[in-house]
């Protein structure tokens, strides 16, 4: 029972959550949801002002959404799992947050620890079965911080270091498991309405490190920078460029997963850092877990390695020894912003500077050039990857120059980075580096549900589609409203798996096979029927020429009928050697 101090603390902890800003709250119900549904109900006949609770029938999915959505705004979001099982569905894409650093409030519902007479005592047979020793140890190695919720008057305190926590330096998911019992139990109202009482811990470089990193930059005569999760804000992203152009750094963008300058930038040399490595003097790393492939890669011996980032070592990390001689602790675009201040005391040669600047330029366009022209031999039936990727940035920039709008790419296993020609910080997001595939459907769509006047694509191979639990994701982009743009490039097999296979044994027999053992998903699914089944608009595209006027009408729909689309388009297999 409530009194008017006090209400269920299943509803209790949907209030706290809106006081700190969470507008959605991901979740998967089940058997342990009764006083979460309860409570709800009653906080909304007593007026609470809540987050919005968005049904999501898989947990990875739901982890995902609240991914997606911190990426275009910042805004931490909460996801709410079903016990044991919902948090082992929803661990893969804890692992995705993890590893790219995505602050977000996991919670799961915890199995009746009582077996009778106490309120919320358990009352199906799975409150036995689905029992453990320890539930917290299916995501602690990829939670900052994780508790079991004792006692309901706990929650708007717990909630507050939650969500402190998980937002300060390096920013990260944490996880609170919720019994049945205490959830069943009043809470009272104070507190649930305030913002946290505990600020985030934002951490800065250290001076000194500040000034050595400044004073090799400004002598360096090959520097170079490495970026690989973007400028950390569209601030940072502008402070960047203003640094690389002030200093003539060449920037590549190896294996990012952000954008960290414009892609026709002067200074965006390319995805390959390699023949920038093997000269460099000073190699600036931006908040990235892998800069360089250590057996391909060979750095000068009087190399200088500055490492910046929210995490420079990535300590989280059991084995990484890239060289780091000097290291800067920050979110990178205050990191940025820090160099930018402390470069304003160096007086570089300018001669050198304009020298180096027109060199850059001249890679730069080189460059792109190269990419443009690789991508448009590969309009056939099938088509390229990269021919995708230059018909949708095509598709983009003509949308931005007769509408304005803006877009968003999230690439799983998709479009590649280099074609698409992009230019805003935020227009751009690849799968994590932890490779938790099915991420990037139900990340365009937290995105889109964030941005509601966006386009927004997820782009992503035909094997990452089916990991992406497209009925559950289909269902809630109908459900929401979301009018997410999906493009499937469909080649028939694990593409990603075939590639390492070659890249480790490249005269082996695998590379010269027409059929590589345990790749082939042979036959492919029509799988625009999966999203039909959720009343989205598909086509399937096969020749290359007609992907221009398909993502058209794509993107007609999706602006006009506000509904989600899917185009299923025919990728070419890797050929044998």
């Amino acid at each position: 029972m409530t009194t008017d101090t006090s209400i269920t603390a299943g509803g209790a902890i949907f209030g706290k959550l809106k006081a700190l800003g969470v507008d959605y709250v991901f979740a998967n119900s089940g058997t342990d949801f009764p006083p979460i549904i309860e409570g709800l109900v009653e906080a909304r006949r007593a007026g609470i002002d809540l987050p919005t609770p968005v049904t999501v029938p898989h947990e990875h999915a739901a982890v995902s959404m609240a991914h997606g959505y911190w990426q275009v705004t910042g805004r931490p979001q909460a996801v709410l799992l079903h016990t044991n099982v919902g948090l082992s569905n929803g661990a893969t894409a804890a692992i995705n947050a993890w590893c790219d650093q995505v602050p977000m409030i996991l919670m799961s519902g915890r199995t009746p620890v009582t077996e009778h007479t106490r309120f919320g005592a358990r009352t199906v047979p799975i409150g036995w079965g689905q029992e453990m020793f320890d539930q917290e140890s299916l995501i602690r190695e990829t939670t900052k911080w994780h508790y079991e919720l004792r006692f309901a008057d706990q929650i708007s305190e717990l909630m507050d270091r939650a969500w402190a926590i998980a937002t300060s330096t390096p920013r990260g998911p944490v996880y609170l498991s919720l019994p049945r019992e205490v959830l069943c139990e009043p809470c009272p109202r104070q507190g649930l309405d305030a913002p946290s009482r505990m600020a985030p811990v934002i951490a800065a470089p250290d001076p000194a490190a500040l000034a050595r990193a400044a004073e090799a930059l400004a002598r360096a005569e090959n520097p170079l920078i490495i970026a690989q999760r973007g400028a950390g804000s569209a601030a940072g992203f502008t402070a960047l460029q203003t640094l690389c152009e002030t200093f003539a750094l060449p920037l590549s963008h190896y294996w990012s997963n952000q954008l960290a300058l414009p892609l026709s930038h002067p200074c965006q040399v390319g995805a390959d850092p390699g023949p920038w490595l093997a000269e460099a003097d000073v190699v600036l790393v931006l908040d990235a877990l892998a800069p360089w492939f250590p057996d391909k890669v060979s750095l000068r011996d009087d190399v200088t390695v500055i490492h910046a980032g929210p995490d420079p070592l990535f300590t989280r990390t059991p084995v990484r020894n890239f060289a780091a001689d000097i290291t800067l602790a920050g979110p990178t675009d205050r990191v940025i912003d820090a160099l930018n201040a402390a470069l304003t005391n160096q007086q570089p040669d300018p001669d050198r500077i304009a020298a180096r600047r027109e060199t850059i330029a001249q890679a730069a366009c080189s460059s792109r050039d190269s990419t443009v022209a690789a991508a448009e031999k590969g309009d056939g039936a099938p088509m390229t990857k990269e021919w995708v990727s230059l018909c949708l940035g095509r598709a983009i920039k003509a949308q931005a120059e007769t509408h304005g709008r803006r877009a968003t790419v999230f690439h799983e296993l998709g479009c590649p980075l280099m074609p698409l020609d992009l230019d805003q910080p935020d227009s751009y997001f690849q799968e994590p580096h932890s490779g938790g595939l099915g991420w990037g459907l139900p990340a365009a769509i937290g995105a889109q549900m964030a941005c509601p006047d966006r386009l927004v694509f997820a782009t992503m191979g035909d094997g990452s589609y089916m990991f992406a639990n497209p009925t559950a994701c289909h269902l809630v982009a109908e459900a929401q409203g979301v009018p997410v743009i999906v493009l499937v490039l469909n080649n028939e097999e694990w593409g990603a798996v075939r590639h390492s296979v070659e890249g480790l044994y490249p005269d082996g027999a695998a590379r010269a096979s027409n059929e590589v053992p345990l790749t082939s998903l042979r036959p492919s699914p029509d799988f625009t029927r999966t999203a039909e089944a959720s009343r989205a608009w598909t086509e399937t595209v096969t020749n290359g020429p007609d992907l221009p006027a398909a993502l058209d009408r794509a993107i007609e729909v999706a602006t006009t009928e506000r509904r989600q689309v899917l185009l299923n388009i025919a990728i070419a297999r890797a050929a044998p050697h």
